[in-house]
């Protein structure tokens, strides 16, 4: 299912030609969920991955800083990129503000526990950047957890989209790596798996 406003573009981030997207205007928001590259292909703690791996630097070079001028970034990070993550936010211009913490949840509402290093995961954070000083004019303030069923892998919960948009109505969205399963009307949304 293709929603009737979206706008996906099936592409690799990797080559795709940002100016395309620079030229029709700057995001309100960006979200993106990078595809960390883990230790080996292989991890030891019983983790099977569907999905290519890139590098921390392949993904430091895209653009974002070009794409937003004002605005928000909303960048999925996993435990052992957390720190990595902060130090793109700041590459790209961006100066963290908060987190949102996904705890997964099972279809009854109990922890879902996944594979961890240390610790079983039930939960992953969404970093938030600012950038060129942003004002809010809403009354309320969505939460920064939320509380949702975790889906197929790396599927992240709808609910993003809903704080995002609660946050900039009426803004000018962009998903980066985004999926099929991911599109949203008024979005951009541009990946591989679109």
């Amino acid at each position: 299912y293709v929603p009737r406003e979206s706008i996906p573009v099936r592409a690799d981030v990797r080559t795709f030609r940002w100016e395309r997207l620079e030229a029709a205007g700057h995001f309100d928001a960006v979200l993106l969920d990078p595809p960390w590259q883990l230790a080996s292909r292989t991890p030891s703690r019983g983790v099977a991955l569907d999905y290519n791996q890139l590098p921390d630097r392949l993904i430091a070079e895209l653009p974002i800083d070009r794409l937003v001028q004002r605005g928000f970034l909303f960048l999925w990070v996993i435990n052992s990129r957390y720190a990595v993550g902060v130090r793109m936010l700041e590459r790209w211009g961006f100066e963290l503000v908060d987190e949102i913490t996904w705890v997964k949840t099972t279809r009854r509402r109990r922890l879902a526990k996944g594979h961890g290093f240390y610790l079983q995961h039930a939960k992953e954070e969404c970093l938030v950047g600012v950038k060129g000083g942003v004002e809010l004019s809403m009354p309320g303030r969505p939460s920064d957890v939320l509380l949702a069923p975790r889906r197929r892998q790396s599927q992240k919960p709808d609910e993003i989209y809903d704080v995002i948009e609660q946050l900039i109505p009426n803004g000018k969205f962009l998903e980066v790596f985004a999926r099929r399963n991911n599109l949203r009307n008024y979005w951009v949304s541009v990946g591989l798996e679109v």
